[in-house]
């Protein structure tokens, strides 16, 4: 497995996993006809790799042995007023056909490298409520709740949403 950093010519596969994640890993949370509705098409328009600023998210993809993507993960400076000075992860997201094959735990490790090496000294990332596999991931990776919540506009849709924190030593 290999982890690199994202290339715009990656746009359609990080789009064709983030389309399949979602609608694996959110059935139940979202509505049945919008994840199903979901295409990479759509979402693939809304990327862009290969922005090296540091105010910028930036996405790094796990390929697997055909070259193929199976997870990316964004970072960037975090977003919220409160957490000045952190990180955040943005986004992580796995080809549920290798859920528990150890991608996620690859792309977290090296999120939080990249982080840490950009000079954040923590980190904060989201994650919708009801989210119980999400939420097992990130605590066994050391992430914690801090009590802040939040109802957010995701794809058009309104979902409620919980943040963790991790330490970058």
């Amino acid at each position: 497995m290999l982890i690199r950093s994202a290339i715009p010519e990656d746009v359609f596969g990080v789009a064709v996993v983030h389309v399949r994640a979602w609608q694996v890993g959110y059935r139940g949370l979202m509505p049945d006809a919008y994840l199903d509705g979901l295409r990479p098409e759509d979402r693939a328009t809304r990327y862009t790799f290969g922005d090296a600023r540091p105010e910028r998210p930036a996405t790094i993809v796990a390929v697997d042995d055909d070259e193929e993507i199976c997870g990316f993960a964004t970072t960037g400076p975090a977003r919220d007023a409160d957490a000045d000075g952190a990180g955040e992860l943005m986004a992580l997201n796995v080809d549920p056909e290798v859920w528990g094959h150890g991608v996620g735990r690859l792309l977290i490790a090296e999120a939080r490298e990249r982080l840490r090496a950009g000079g954040h000294a923590d980190a904060i990332l989201w994650t919708m409520e009801g989210n119980d596999r999400a939420e097992r991931f990130y605590r066994a990776d050391g992430w914690t709740p801090d009590g802040t919540r939040r109802t957010e506009e995701i794809w058009g849709i309104s979902v409620n949403e919980r943040r963790y924190r991790h330490a970058l030593p």
